[in-house]
């Protein structure tokens, strides 16, 4: 790093021209700081992006995987860490402070954020107040690659114990295309059915694809 011009180092430009004018490998490699013998930090941080398919996927990678990159020690891959889930509170905190649907965009980035990038199916739960803002996120169930088992009566129990008013439901397809399938629209309906006897509604069920969300709502799947 010390080796370019003052102007073209990330921390100089960050500090010149906002975070926003940095390209992702400038931001990682302000978070690794170092690089390898005979490989700059600039130059690791692409590799690091290229090899996991972005930050996306860098963030999402399995500490296994990335115990396995030289140079990419626990104080690293810990810093890694620390930012996803500084991101995600940060649009937790967001959604609890006003309802969810004054910030759309803010629960798709937080889905994304919790599901986009995993290697395995899962299906959450956005649990919601009276006055649609975010009470709790869980991940309830967990699947293979292609099904996940969802109990309605687990959803039920679950929106009791947070006194939820509303619910979006949310699942992710680990083969990245969003396209709900038929399954997908009878367990909606499904839970609908079942939560209305408690009168918690479903707003909204998301599949969260790799680079696409698709809502239910906006489908008029609901």
């Amino acid at each position: 790093m010390k080796d370019l011009p003052a102007e073209l180092r990330p921390r100089e430009k960050l500090l010149r021209q906002g975070p926003a004018a940095l390209a992702d490998a400038e931001l990682l490699a302000l978070l690794l700081r170092t690089g390898t013998a005979g490989l700059g930090v600039l130059q690791m941080a692409q590799q690091l992006l290229d090899g996991h398919g972005g930050i996306s996927g860098l963030l999402r990678a399995e500490p296994d995987r990335l115990a396995r990159v030289k140079g990419l020690g626990p104080a690293k891959r810990a810093e890694l860490q620390a930012v996803l889930e500084l991101a995600r509170r940060a649009l937790s905190a967001e959604l609890a402070q006003r309802p969810v649907f004054d910030s759309p965009q803010a629960v798709r980035d937080y889905l994304k954020l919790q599901l986009a990038d995993l290697s395995h199916e899962v299906f959450a739960v956005l649990f919601l107040d009276a006055q649609h803002r975010l009470v709790a996120y869980e991940p309830m169930f967990r699947g293979t690659l292609t099904q996940t088992s969802v109990y309605p009566r687990e959803v039920l129990k679950r929106a009791l114990d947070h006194n939820a008013a509303a619910v979006l439901l949310a699942h992710n397809h680990p083969s990245g295309v969003a396209e709900p399938s038929r399954a997908d629209e009878y367990l909606t309906q499904t839970l609908k059915t079942a939560l209305a006897l408690v009168d918690v509604r479903v707003l909204d069920h998301f599949v969260v694809g790799r680079g696409e969300i698709v809502s239910f709502a906006e489908r008029g799947l609901l």
